[in-house]
């Protein structure tokens, strides 16, 4: 096999490793993603992307973690995607299916905005391990997380200094909480004003990243069920802002840059393509 083309694109720093396996699929075991995403040794990412053939929308989004890991949704990443395909398709409009289900990209003056689809609030939804109040879920920890399922598991915590946070400590120790059956996604929120939030996010099995798009939208969605915000805002992440929307029929709006880092190739032997 020939070296392996790939594209490195971000949202705000949250970056990805985009490969095109729409004509010619490229196998991937957990050792070779792992390598991919590693940043000493491989290319380096916060979620590995291979894009393939849909017969539901424009193209199916495949997503891996760092770890080798499956992820259902991400934000960041489908805005990237809706840009590439949208160039490439002359269109300002794309349907990208993920596990999550079809997500819908727009253009608008050089800004790509995503549908990210309904908010989940139930706690089978997330899910939880036991029936809890997702707006006020007790987890021992600074303060009682707002739960929300993006078609991944987040918990919302809001907090007068998310900067003054130990990211790491905590965000690892509640990604694992025994709450959440298939861990969850852990963001830490100070409100500045009705319009405005600031966050961290400790993303599942990628740790702490610049910024994470389905956290954004859980946020949003947090903020608003709590009375904080109105259906609208700013998350401003450590990477940059998005302009988020929780619509009256529940989809979730992102809206932000987006930007191709470069193109490039990697060796399959090396990166250990099956």
């Amino acid at each position: 096999m020939d070296g392996i083309e790939f594209l490195k694109m971000h949202g705000l720093g949250n970056d990805f490793v985009i490969l095109d396996a729409r004509a010619r699929d490229i196998p991937l075991e957990p050792e070779a993603i792992r390598h991919i995403a590693d940043r000493h040794f491989g290319v380096g990412c916060d979620q590995l992307i291979r894009l393939e053939p849909s017969d539901r929308g424009d193209v199916f989004m495949r997503i891996w973690n760092p770890d080798g890991s499956e992820a259902e949704a991400c934000g960041n990443a489908t805005r990237c995607v809706a840009r590439l395909l949208m160039a490439e398709e002359g269109n300002k409009r794309i349907a990208i299916e993920t596990l999550a289900g079809i997500l819908e990209g727009r253009e608008a003056k050089g800004i790509v905005s995503v549908d990210m689809g309904p908010a989940h609030l139930g706690w089978q939804d997330i899910p939880l391990a036991h029936e809890a109040d997702t707006d006020h879920v007790d987890l021992g920890s600074v303060a009682p997380a707002v739960c929300v399922s993006m078609g991944n598991p987040h918990a919302v915590l809001f907090v007068k200094d998310c900067d003054a946070i130990d990211l790491a400590g905590e965000g690892h120790r509640l990604e694992h909480h025994p709450m959440f059956p298939r861990r969850a996604n852990i963001s830490f929120v100070t409100v500045e004003s009705r319009k405005r939030l600031r966050a961290r996010v400790w993303e599942r099995s990628a740790g702490a990243t610049l910024a994470c798009g389905s956290a954004a939208c859980a946020i949003i969605v947090a903020a608003s069920r709590r009375g904080l915000t109105g259906r609208s805002a700013t998350v401003a992440l450590p990477g940059g802002e998005l302009s988020m929307t929780w619509r009256d029929d529940g989809h979730v709006l992102m809206a932000g840059p987006t930007a191709l880092t470069y193109r490039g190739t990697f060796e399959p032997v090396r990166a250990k393509v099956a």
